[in-house]
């Protein structure tokens, strides 16, 4: 069992999580609203971005974290089965383009499986997390410093100097 300030911390460290829940939830409430090829893609690019950035936190760092002190393997497996095939889909969908046949269909589905792997994470795991007797602070550190460094490396500039998330179009020039 947790101690209360140690439940005090791990509460950061949920609310961390649930706060990328609610941005990749909106995110795809904007794909659902969005009317042209632009803003679709602008859209996919950052919930990608979001979604591999929370899911190697959780896989790097918090899942191992917890998963000895949660006495339910199969909840910690399929979340990690769920992770599978959301880096599946991620794969997919970066090679894509909004124009391409089932690229609306892909990232629908995409949406509808984080948004069952969030409930479960919200209703089963993280209540159970928070009942860990584990060092959340340490945790809470690693969780910071790894998701600062993975958001650089995501924005930052590829290796030829280009931003990463930029696109070249039908000429060769690059689009943002």
């Amino acid at each position: 069992m947790a101690s209360q300030s140690q439940t005090g911390v791990s509460s950061m460290v949920i609310d961390m999580l649930k706060k990328d829940h609610q941005k990749v939830k909106a995110l795809f409430e904007e794909f659902e609203n969005a009317k042209d090829s632009r803003s679709k893609q602008r859209i996919v690019e950052t919930a990608l971005m979001e979604l591999d950035v929370h899911a190697k936190l959780e896989q790097g760092l918090v899942y191992p974290a917890i998963r000895p002190e949660i006495d339910d393997e199969d909840l910690m497996d399929e979340a990690l089965e769920e992770h599978h095939v959301v880096h599946v889909l991620i794969a997919e969908l970066k090679k894509m383009k909004p124009s391409d046949d089932r690229f609306d269909a892909k990232f629908t589905v995409l949406a509808e499986n984080v948004k069952h792997h969030i409930k479960e994470e919200e209703s089963e795991m993280f209540p159970k997390a928070e009942e860990c007797d584990i060092d959340w602070e340490t945790l809470e550190q690693q969780v910071m410093k790894r998701k600062e460094k993975l958001m650089a490396q995501t924005a930052g500039p590829s290796k030829n100097g280009n931003a990463k998330t930029s696109k070249k179009n039908s000429t060769g020039r690059k689009q943002r």
